[in-house]
């Protein structure tokens, strides 16, 4: 069994990020899009659009499916999951996930398992 000690690395603060806005960051070479809901809550997806391959999913349109809190891609409108990441309309696609948190006004986040 091998232990993971997340990094966390610092994106933004948390004031910054404008409820239902997704904002792209790019940690570690990775681009990631991170949106802050408006009851406060932090996602960080990756930010490819698995459909159309292009960096784009920051610009997503952030929306409530039966309680869920969704992105849609700005491209071709597949509704992803912000919690799993998975596509709500077409099984089997599915965005990476990360873990994101704010700690002390400043959100941070990572590609690691902490």
């Amino acid at each position: 069994m091998t232990a993971t000690t997340a990094f966390w690395t610092s994106v933004c603060s948390y004031d910054r990020l404008l409820p239902e806005r997704g904002v792209a960051a790019l940690v570690d070479g990775v681009q990631i899009a991170i949106f802050r809901t408006y009851d406060g809550d932090l996602y960080a997806i990756g930010n490819r659009d698995p459909i159309a391959g292009a960096q784009v999913m920051s610009r997503g349109i952030v929306g409530d499916r039966g309680g869920v809190p969704t992105v849609a891609s700005p491209l071709h409108k597949q509704v992803y999951d912000l919690r799993t990441g998975e596509c709500l309309d077409l099984p089997g696609v599915a965005l990476p996930t990360y873990p994101v948190r704010c700690e002390g006004g400043t959100v941070e986040v990572t590609l690691d398992r902490p």
